[in-house]
């Protein structure tokens, strides 16, 4: 596969643009948002544009005198101002309110690989004024634009290992994507961390990712991170809080309406793609030699479902459900207080039924295993 795979956000992101809002896109290194971002504007871009790159040393200086004056002088007649990893502008949230007020009739799109840099100096002078976007690795359904069913089930198990970053399709030998992945980690997700103020070095850091990364889909505490690491709480939490903002890892927290029953002071840790999780512990075997394919599994499937939710702007509640009697659930999905709960099962002649504490306690919910067999129906409902 090496032909062009579109992204799902293009045709939200069109119909954003009428809304006169700032428009943040924002993803990790080596996702793709500059490619995307050129594509874009090649297809869809039928005004003059202005584009400009955030690392470079002159659009920074262009950019710092914050004056309707340079701005105009600046944007000239083009109708729509492109910035790209804009969160190494110092102000930047500044600098585009007072663009956004001044020039009515030019749209504003800026990229940013990191949310904690762009989410921060944009919080407060955006508010009311921008709409979010993400992008991440590919998703199943992106691939489905351009790969048969057969061509999807065989590549399966190629993508629990590997993942999913748009760089991959253009490897062929399984070592030459376990050195880009590697080398992600260490060029360009650290390189992210470490422009964090107060970090000084990632060694702990990397230890961190590691103990989640053993710990896909188990329960861990702030607590029981910090005595394996000789960290306080604190650490911890600040450390994970950092790690989501670069789009390594993400939070799930326990659902409870019933707490002398059900189970949420501790919480689960994923991974937005599985080949960075493998990358991180350096284990690339194949699926027939692994010990964690259930935590691959569980891993991809919830990442993948974030994936559709976020290209499909759906904004559900997300949890795991388990009691003290050890009853769990992997996931449950709220809106308007209706639960959808699902089961994660690699291997489909063992299916379970839904706990008998979830029935009697939420007889209204619904219940569904995903399995190899009918995964798609979860993370690309209508590929």
């Amino acid at each position: 596969m090496n032909g062009f795979i579109p992204r799902a956000i293009t045709k939200d992101l069109i119909q954003s643009i009428e809304r006169k809002k700032v428009l943040i896109l924002f993803g990790t290194r080596r996702v793709g948002k500059t490619f995307f971002v050129n594509q874009f504007i090649k297809e869809h871009i039928k005004s003059d544009y202005l584009f400009l790159n955030g690392e470079d040393f002159s659009t920074k200086e262009v950019l710092k005198e914050r004056s309707v004056e340079n701005y105009k002088r600046l944007i000239g007649k083009n109708r729509f101002l492109i910035i790209d990893e804009a969160q190494n502008i110092e102000n930047i949230g500044w600098i585009l309110k007072l663009i956004h007020d001044s020039f009515n009739d030019v749209t504003i799109l800026v990229t940013g690989s990191s949310s904690f840099d762009l989410g921060n100096k944009t919080g407060e002078p955006l508010t009311g004024r921008k709409i979010t976007f993400h992008l991440f690795p590919f998703s199943q359904a992106e691939y489905s634009a351009v790969e048969s069913l057969v061509e999807t089930k065989s590549n399966l198990l190629n993508r629990m290992i590997y993942g999913c970053y748009p760089e991959l399709i253009h490897l062929q030998s399984d070592k030459d994507k376990e050195l880009y992945l590697k080398e992600l980690i260490n060029s360009y997700v650290f390189k992210d961390i470490l422009m964090f103020d107060g970090i000084k070095n990632t060694t702990k850091i990397l230890d961190l990712l590691k103990l989640l990364a053993f710990q896909v889909g188990g329960m861990v505490s702030l607590e029981e991170l910090g005595n394996s690491l000789n960290m306080s709480k604190n650490t911890v939490a600040k450390y994970l809080d950092l790690l989501s903002k670069v789009y390594v890892i993400f939070p799930l927290r326990g659902f409870s309406r019933n707490s002398r029953k059900e189970l949420t002071k501790k919480g689960k840790w994923y991974f937005y793609d599985n080949g960075v999780r493998n990358a991180i512990i350096n284990n690339f075997n194949a699926a027939s030699f692994r010990s964690d394919i259930g935590q691959l599994w569980e891993n991809y499937i919830i990442a993948e479902r974030i994936k559709y939710q976020n290209n499909n702007r759906l904004f559900p509640n997300n949890y795991f459900w388990r009691t003290y009697k050890q009853q769990e659930i992997d996931w449950v999905e709220e809106v308007d207080g209706a639960l959808q709960a699902f089961e994660f099962k690699w291997n489909p002649d063992k299916l379970p039924k839904a706990p008998s504490q979830w029935k009697e306690s939420y007889p209204n919910s619904s219940f569904k295993v995903i399995t190899p067999e009918n995964y798609l129906s979860f993370i690309d409902p209508v590929g």
